[in-house]
Order: C-alpha cells, then structure tokens, then sequence
C-alpha cells in the first residue's frame, strides 16, 4: 500500500508546526509550503481536513496563520494520518466485517487485520513531539559542507 499524497503532506505540514512553534503562534501556510517544497493551493486544502478533525485551528489576522489545537506531544501520527485520508484499514472487510458474506472464512482477511493492526499501532505509538525529536537529531547529525 503506498500512503496516499494528502496523509504525507498532512504529516510533513503537522511537523512543521510542531518544530516552529505552531502550538505557542500561528504559522502562515506559505512559510509551511516554501520550508516543506508544497503546493501552498493543495496544502490549503490538507489543513481544512486538519483543521475539521480539530488538530488545528487558525488565528485571522496580519498574525494569522495555522496553529496546533494542542500540544505536539498529545497528537499521535494515526491522528493526523486519518484526518486526512479516513479509516487507515487496508481492506473495506476490516473495517466493516459485514461488507462480505465471507468475512468468517477468509485467511486472507486475518492477513489484513493484522496488518492494519501493525500500522494503526505504529502510528498512535509515535507522537508529532516524538516526530520533532527525530526530525531535529536527523539535522544535527547531517554534516554541514564546507567549500573553499
């Protein structure tokens, strides 16, 4: 499964707020879009999903702009990644058993069950704080080039 674009940016757009203090002061989404190599367009469109699923809210104004609704520590990634695109299950069956008559004898739906299980656990073990965390021991650990 390939995660699909609006989750990806969704992540990388949460990020950014919560490495430049997106829970203290509203962020501008063209200063998110220019940091992250975004749409700044079809981001607008990523943070109304956000901002409906209340992981954000905005502040209007000449200081407006985009801020976390708490604080990066008690937003898990599985939060994020299905306010953007819904329910995370691989397959319709497991999230709505009665979607097929076969649910109770398919090996393959206890495959995908467990699947999603693993992912879903993934995501809500890690929070945009966790996230931030790596993000900045990433950075230190990039050398910086030096040319003469």
């Amino acid at each position: 499964m390939r995660m699909p674009t609006k989750a990806r940016y969704g992540l990388r757009a949460m990020l950014d707020l919560a490495m430049h203090g997106g829970y203290e002061h509203p962020v501008l989404l063209r200063e998110i879009a220019s940091r992250q190599g975004l749409s700044e367009r079809y981001l607008g469109q990523v943070f109304i999903l956000l901002r409906n699923a209340g992981l954000v809210r905005t502040a209007r104004g000449a200081k407006g702009g985009f801020m976390l609704s708490r604080p990066p520590g008690e937003i898990d990634l599985l939060e994020v990644v299905e306010a953007c695109i819904g329910d995370l299950s691989m397959v319709e069956c497991v999230r709505k058993r009665d979607f097929c008559g076969r649910a109770d004898d398919c090996a393959a739906r206890l495959v995908w069950e467990e699947v999603t299980r693993s992912m879903r656990g993934a995501l809500a073990g890690k929070t945009l704080a966790d996230l931030a965390g790596m993000q900045r021991r990433m950075m230190k650990e990039t050398p910086t080039m030096y040319y003469i």
